[in-house]
């Protein structure tokens, strides 16, 4: 393992024989990772995790990650990644003091030929005044394969704290071959009444009554099975008028001739959850039952 700056952190994994081996595994305060040992030909698995249970405002966290030829990568966080609220205090004393209230966290990954990426970390859940910046970019070969689960809370829904944020801003960028497929860009803000010249509807008004949203990207050959089973069930939805929302609300794009786009909305956590995990069952056959059953049923996203 070699040394990362502060809040920086690097990944590597290359396949040797059948097993995917960390070639580079680096992290530095804010930003931990953790790789378990597994028995899973050609897969190997980290854990995102941040000190102190979160990030604070003007954490800045940057992870960049390269997958080899025809190995795997898994990552996935332990909890939800918790956003705390700015508070003032000698960090704020800095002459730039917007951009510290600003969390960031940054992502780069690379997927070589033949290999896959499974990103599946548990929801951010972005605290009372909150302000947080989420940029990911995937760079892939032709014949590379990801899943990605971006997701997102309504915040300490026990304390009273729906959708009471201040901002929340995520991008992931998908590009194959240096070809982008996928820019998906979600702007989340609550807006200043006091310098509003309009009547302000707040973020609980307009994402009412759902508390969860999700966006799953499938992109490859070895997300196929997922796919098809995912067109399959949405093939036989029907439309129809309802007096009260639905529990979930869920659509399916594609993305290029390879890929799809899930978004989910959930009026619970738990129930996207469980969603989630019914709709990735097929990922068995690519990560193998023991790796599915750790990574679907330890907190991150659970099955029934």
């Amino acid at each position: 393992m070699s040394s990362a700056a502060a809040g920086c952190g690097r990944i590597s994994v290359e396949l040797h024989g059948e097993d995917a081996v960390f070639s580079q595994l680096a992290a530095a305060y804010p930003l931990k990772l953790l790789s378990p040992r597994i028995r899973q030909p050609g897969l190997a698995i980290a854990y995102i995790i941040n000190y102190g249970g979160g990030l604070v405002s003007g954490d800045y966290v940057s992870l960049s990650a390269e997958v080899g030829p025809c190995a795997s990568l898994l990552l996935l966080s332990q909890g939800s990644t918790k956003v705390f609220k700015f508070r003032p205090g000698r960090r704020a004393a800095s002459i730039d003091r917007i951009a510290l209230k600003v969390t960031t966290q940054q992502m780069d990954f690379v997927v070589a030929s033949g290999s896959a990426l499974f990103l599946l970390p548990d929801p951010v859940t972005c605290f009372h005044a909150a302000s947080y910046n989420q940029i990911q970019t995937f760079s892939l070969t032709q014949e590379a394969s990801l899943v990605l689960l971006d997701w997102i809370t309504s915040g300490r829904k026990s304390r009273g704290e729906e959708w009471l944020f201040s901002r929340y801003y995520s991008v992931n960028e998908i590009m194959v071959e240096g070809k982008r497929v996928a820019k998906d860009v979600m702007l989340l803000e609550n807006e200043d009444a006091a310098q509003a010249t309009l009547p302000v509807r707040t973020l609980a008004d307009r994402l009412a009554p759902y508390s969860c949203y999700a966006t799953l990207f499938l992109y490859g050959p070895q997300v196929q099975g997922v796919i098809g089973a995912l067109k399959e069930v949405y093939g036989q939805i029907s439309v129809l008028k309802s007096r009260e929302p639905a529990e979930l609300l869920w659509s399916l794009s594609a993305l290029s001739d390879s890929g799809a786009v899930v978004r989910v909305a959930g009026k619970e956590t738990e129930e996207v959850r469980r969603w989630l995990g019914e709709m990735l069952r097929p990922l068995e056959v690519v990560l193998g039952k023991d790796v599915f059953r750790q990574a679907f049923q330890s907190g991150h996203i659970t099955t029934k």
